[in-house]
């Protein structure tokens, strides 16, 4: 099953049980998918990589919004983003623990013979490609900069 036809029979059955926070999260990705499909030049259908990094700005959207909200007292708007992160995650590849990221950073490291923080971009380059969908780039900037502090 494509990752279309996952997208509207989870749509089907939030419109049945009536969830109303899943029916808002799976029309915002259904939503942005039509928007990436739209754009000039590109691709009938998106690919894989494509949707995961949609699912990925969507949530960092929503995480950002929902931090604000809390910052400012607002329970009442933040854990209506909150729940709608949960929805969309359900779509990403499973994340790994922070340990696993700091071994592929230490292995980039290695590779590239990187010491210090000048090496960064190099080494931030190499691991977003590996760990492209399955880490948060916040903690791996976090995890380099700790490495070659």
């Amino acid at each position: 099953m494509n990752f279309q036809d996952q997208l509207n029979s989870k749509l089907k059955v939030a419109m049945r049980e009536k969830n109303k926070v899943a029916l808002e999260s799976l029309r915002a990705i259904k939503s942005a998918i039509l928007l990436l499909q739209t754009q000039s030049g590109a691709k009938e259908i998106p690919d894989d990589t494509e949707i995961t990094k949609l699912l990925q700005k969507l949530v960092k959207q929503r995480k950002e919004s929902a931090s604000i909200f809390r910052e400012q007292g607002r329970v009442d708007l933040a854990e209506p983003e909150e729940a709608q992160i949960e929805v969309i995650s359900q779509f990403l590849p499973e994340q790994l623990t922070a340990e696993e990221v700091e071994k592929v950073i230490d292995g980039v490291i290695q590779s590239v013979v990187a010491t210090t923080m000048k090496d960064m971009g190099k080494v931030m380059g190499m691991a977003n490609k590996q760990l492209a969908g399955k880490a948060d780039g916040k903690l791996i900037a976090e995890i380099v900069k700790k490495r070659l502090g």
